[in-house]
């Protein structure tokens, strides 16, 4: 019977479940194996059907034994192989659309327990604090341990306005700790953009859909729009992007490159060998680009940083991202179900696999929080300085007078009170917007040079 094969990222009821790459439907015959039937092995398990058939203190129904034998057979390869039934299967493809219902998570297995590899941004997850990196040991009054993350899955799915109580593990806590998630129908806006402030823009993807290279494209042209000028350096925000599909990922890459590979994925069989190049056009003219990343940038987000910083388009700044670099591929089954399997692993343009590594930043920068000084303190004192001091000596050129407030005060004035702001709200934006300032820098007086 002719199938149909799919490279995607799916999400199971706002719970992602392993990233694949692409989602294009293409029809193919699967071809009869060369190697022989393992006669013995499949004598062992009609024995053990039969047995559980014959002996169990219940009656199991045949479906669900047969069910069962191949989410088995699946999650026993990797973290990321899995059986999708009917609603699993559904809800995969309503993933990629960007809409789906959930808590809005991206989740794998480690040690018997699931672990957030990613909030989704505006997602109830977000908003009740998970981070990447938690380890969920407790789903309500259900331990995770024992579980196959399909299991796990179904128990965080639920009907929107429900509520659901985690049990947490967060590196750097000495406990655990609860956190309690109203499910909700996840409606993720994948790109948002904003002017840092003048000459700097700010691009944040938070997953990667069938929409998102389009809707970069114009969120980049809004910023040109917004600024009114070309713009001096671009940051590209990638931190706790889970991934997505492969295209949107590929297109991203291909705004900010001119030529050259992006990604290529190589595996057994001739379909899981991909390669995709840029085209000749960027959208930033050259101008500098920072790529900010973390330990929740996964799969698709990590080929555009791989991709930008094996061409030394950009600098990569963070954290190491998560390091999956394995290709799921999505065989229906028939109309209702299907199986995601792990059939390729995919490389940078210099022949690198992501693969368990991850990316490593040019700069690492690691995430901090600043506390507000109380306003009484010592430290809000400003420090003295020799023209403070009483009788000190005169300046031959003259003391230098303050100058009139003028309307370029005041707009000086609000930058510095936003740059302080971004300080203490985001550190490492900040440092990646004072990067860009100087990679700009250093590219104007290159040109004088020239």
């Amino acid at each position: 019977m002719p199938l149909k094969k799919s490279l995607t990222t799916g999400a199971i009821s706002g719970v992602f479940i392993g990233l694949a790459v692409s989602f294009s439907i293409n029809a193919f015959a699967l071809k009869p194996s060369s190697q022989t039937l393992p006669l013995a092995q499949l004598k062992k398990f009609s024995e053990v059907y039969a047995r559980i058939k014959n002996d169990y203190v219940e009656e199991v129904d045949d479906k669900k034994l047969i069910t069962d034998a191949i989410s088995g057979m699946l999650s026993g390869l990797d973290p990321h192989s899995a059986y999708l039934d009917e609603e699993a299967f559904t809800e995969l493809r309503v993933g990629t659309s960007g809409e789906f219902g959930g808590l809005g998570i991206e989740v794998g297995m480690e040690n018997g327990f699931v672990k957030v590899i990613a909030p989704i941004d505006d997602t109830p997850a977000k908003k009740a604090g998970l981070k990447s990196g938690d380890l969920i040991i407790r789903l309500d009054d259900k331990s995770v341990k024992g579980l196959t993350l399909n299991d796990a899955v179904k128990l965080m799915r639920g009907k929107p306005g429900e509520a659901i109580e985690l049990l947490i593990t967060r590196e750097g806590k000495s406990k655990p700790f609860k956190i309690t998630i109203v499910r909700d129908v996840i409606k993720v806006k994948s790109v948002k953009k904003r002017i840092l402030e003048k000459d700097y823009g700010y691009l944040r993807i938070s997953s990667f859909q069938s929409k998102t290279t389009d809707n970069t494209k114009t969120a980049i042209e809004d910023l040109l729009k917004d600024n009114k000028n070309a713009l001096k350096g671009l940051v590209l925000d990638l931190r706790d992007n889970p991934g997505g599909v492969l295209n949107g990922a590929v297109g991203v890459s291909d705004v900010f490159l001119r030529k050259g590979n992006i990604v290529y994925t190589e595996g057994r069989v001739d379909d899981a060998l991909m390669r995709y190049n840029a085209t000749p056009d960027d959208l930033l003219e050259g101008a500098p680009l920072v790529v900010l990343v973390n330990q929740g940038s996964a799969s698709a987000s990590e080929i555009v940083a791989g991709a930008l910083q094996d061409h030394k388009r950009a600098l990569i700044i963070g954290t190491k991202t998560f390091g999956k670099g394995s290709v799921q591929t999505v065989l229906p089954l028939d109309e209702k179900t299907g199986v995601k399997l792990t059939t390729a692993r995919y490389f940078t343009p210099s022949g690198r696999s992501i693969q368990a590594k991850g990316i490593e930043p040019d700069i690492t920068v690691e995430e901090l929080e600043f506390k507000k000084k109380d306003e009484n303190t010592e430290e809000d004192i400003s420090p003295l300085s020799e023209a403070d001091l009483s009788g000190h000596i005169s300046n031959p050129n003259g003391e230098k007078k303050k100058p009139e407030a003028s309307n370029n005060d005041a707009i000086d004035a609000k930058d510095k009170s936003e740059e302080k702001n971004l300080v203490e709200t985001d550190f490492q934006l900040y440092e990646a917007l004072n990067l860009l300032k100087s990679m700009n820098l250093i590219q104007e007086m290159n040109l004088k040079k020239g």
